[in-house]
């Protein structure tokens, strides 16, 4: 598992997906701090606090209420303070066009929300690893969706 301690930051406004994140987290026995959001006003404001410590890594769901993932993301990669972030979009979507749009709009990792426990396990973990590497950068465009059942590959 992960070494070094990580901030974590969920935006996603469905409470039960942030409860089963939770549990996943606990579970793995992480060392990481875990702060959720639900809206993306709420994790814009958060992001852009003046002296605001800046999570290690991003999950960010695409849909939610008063800004969506795809907006938010715009404003983390356009602002000098934030496009360094390491985001991972956290979504229900599988559609091959959307999850393309956000490859090219700098998006480190994308998943899909698994059904199953311990796929949802698996899938954090991977990131947690990815991340606690010095840089993470964007993979091959093939390597770009994480899943429960494959494993993330070095970057």
């Amino acid at each position: 598992m992960v070494s070094e301690y990580l901030n974590l930051l969920l935006a996603d406004d469905d409470k039960d997906d942030c409860l089963f994140f939770t549990e996943a987290l606990e579970e793995l026995h992480a060392s990481a701090n875990l702060t959720t959001v639900h809206d993306g006003e709420q994790l814009m404001m958060m992001l852009t606090k003046k002296n605001a410590d800046l999570p290690n890594l991003l999950f960010l769901d695409l849909n939610m209420p008063r800004k969506n993932g795809f907006e938010c993301l715009a404003e983390i990669k356009l602002n000098k303070k934030l496009n360094g972030l390491r985001v991972i979009i956290f979504s229900t979507s599988s559609e091959q066009k959307t999850i393309n749009l956000l490859y090219e709009n700098g998006a480190q990792y994308y998943i899909r929300k698994p059904a199953d426990f311990g796929d949802l396990k698996i899938v954090i973990e991977q990131a947690l690893i990815q991340a606690s590497q010095k840089t993470m950068s964007q993979p091959a465009k093939e390597d770009f969706i994480i899943s429960g059942r494959l494993k993330l590959t070095a970057v």
